[in-house]
């Protein structure tokens, strides 16, 4: 009598616990299956060259369409004003100054060590582990050695080139080391290249989307447009005839092609039914170049109405174009004037996949802000830090902002951003007290970072030539030194 009660409670618990797990998978598909998520970042965009932002050369209808049907984060800015630690910082949702990486590696498949650490964890591992499908389609940037493949380092799927850029059209393509005339690659193969390079990453990243169109999937397009070497289909260069600048016009008929590239995406995820549910990031990776004295001829991008460009810790260097687009969370036409930073998309990301939230994540998860729920700034400060040393710094609240670099009209700068949003009044030495209390933020965060391991491009070069050097001669000296041997 008593096994049989036992077992009649037994099947009673367990009955009772497949219908409560029904009605849990019931209430959830009523509310719809978990958002696929795509985080789109060009490089070198201008941050005045979009419509939405204010642009009147150009015509991003596209892009357009997201900030407007979306929410534009007013104050967004990248984590660097480097495209690789820009990178690092989103993928892995913790400033890249917490593990060394400040600076672009080289193209360097031959060495371990020239990547983003093998021990940090990238967001889209963290939605592998439950249930989504990831994808990279575009310039990786993160190291070229098997250690850092996105293959390896949680993605399902690639499609792209391991270098920071490449050239645009296929018979460019050609067979060495020069990572500008690298084949594409899929999957560890050589992949199909056959379109200018915008359109063919927009066609990789459509057959992705198609192929998974059933599953929650989660999509890294980090195109390199309009990143150099300046190159543009001649219709688009046609369509830009009027303007007179041959740089300019190049660049412009690039942005074009990124925003028809934008558009086909957005084109998939509408055939597939899955554009209402669709969390889509735009983020540019920094500002757009700036003709600085080492690269006088770089005129061809505009970051107005913000000072200066790529490689400044101005607002023109690291204030971005923040998109997030989901019609199915987020209000058409919604703005947030609050700090934002590239560090949310990780934090988000995690947080609507239902990943488990991770300690480490610096970032904010903006659902809160997507819904209206809350509308106060999701930063009280962000702060930058570069590769060189300890002595080329930014830190901005939502009043103020302190800096020091040294570029002309720069220096060591302080600025009131409620003011002069644009820079153009340095107070430094005027607030003391303001100064110090923004000096006292900026040490304090930095006393958890570690200090720049990644040499950049130019100086592993120098270094990379005297070692073969230093190699052969060693080789050499002993071959001279050995002794012939002598048959008996």
């Amino acid at each position: 009598m008593f096994k049989q009660l036992v077992v009649t409670m037994g099947v009673q618990v367990i009955i009772t616990a497949i219908v409560l797990y029904t009605c849990i998978i019931t209430s959830y598909a009523q509310e719809g299956k978990r958002p696929n998520i795509i985080v789109i970042m060009p490089a070198d965009l201008g941050t005045g060259d979009l419509g939405f932002m204010g642009s009147k050369d150009i015509e991003t209808p596209a892009i357009d369409a997201l900030a407007e049907n979306g929410m534009i984060f007013e104050n967004g800015y990248a984590t660097h004003n480097y495209s690789s630690p820009a990178a690092a910082g989103l993928l892995v949702g913790r400033h890249q100054a917490r593990f060394g990486f400040e600076s672009a590696p080289d193209h360097a498949p031959f060495d371990p060590y020239q990547g983003i650490p093998v021990e940090e964890k990238l967001f889209p591992e963290r939605l592998k582990e439950v249930g989504y499908t990831t994808g990279m389609v575009g310039k990786w940037q993160l190291g070229s050695h098997a250690n850092f493949h996105p293959l390896n380092r949680g993605f399902d799927y690639f499609y792209g080139f391991l270098g920071g850029t490449h050239n645009y059209f296929p018979e460019d393509v050609r067979v060495g080391t020069n990572f500008l005339t690298v084949p594409m690659e899929e999957n560890r193969r050589v992949g199909e290249f056959k379109d200018y390079l915008t359109y063919e990453l927009a066609r990789h990243a459509v057959k992705f989307i198609k192929q998974n169109k059933n599953n929650p999937f989660m999509l890294y397009l980090p195109f390199n447009a309009p990143h150099g070497p300046l190159q543009a289909p001649q219709n688009l260069l046609d369509k830009y005839s009027h303007v007179e600048d041959n740089q300019r016009r190049t660049y412009l008929a690039m942005v074009d092609a990124l925003d028809q590239a934008v558009g086909r995406v957005v084109s998939a995820l509408k055939e597939t039914n899955n554009f209402e549910n669709t969390l889509i990031f735009f983020v540019s990776n920094h500002g757009g170049p700036y003709p600085e004295a080492w690269c006088q001829d770089l005129t061809y991008a505009s970051n107005a109405p913000y000072r200066r460009g790529k490689v400044a810790l101005t607002e023109g260097g690291i204030k971005i174009p923040f998109v997030a687009h989901w019609p199915a969370k987020i209000k058409a036409g919604t703005k947030l004037d609050g700090l934002v930073s590239a560090l949310d998309v990780a934090a988000t990301s995690i947080a609507v996949s239902g990943a488990a939230p991770h300690d480490a994540l610096e970032g904010v998860n903006l659902m809160p802000y997507f819904e209206g729920k809350k509308k106060d700034s999701p930063h009280k400060a962000l702060y930058w830090r570069m590769y060189e040393d300890d002595h080329l710094w930014a830190v901005r609240t939502e009043d103020y902002k302190y800096l020091h670099q040294p570029l002309p009209n720069v220096d060591l700068s302080f600025f009131d951003m409620k003011k002069d949003p644009y820079e153009s009044n340095n107070l430094v030495g005027k607030y003391p007290e303001k100064q110090a209390e923004l000096a006292k933020l900026w040490n304090d965060w930095n006393a958890d970072n570690m200090t720049n391991y990644q040499l950049p491009y130019s100086q592993y070069k120098v270094i990379m030539k005297d070692f073969y050097k230093h190699l052969q001669d060693s080789v050499r000296k002993a071959a001279q030194e050995k002794k012939a041997y002598i048959v008996k």
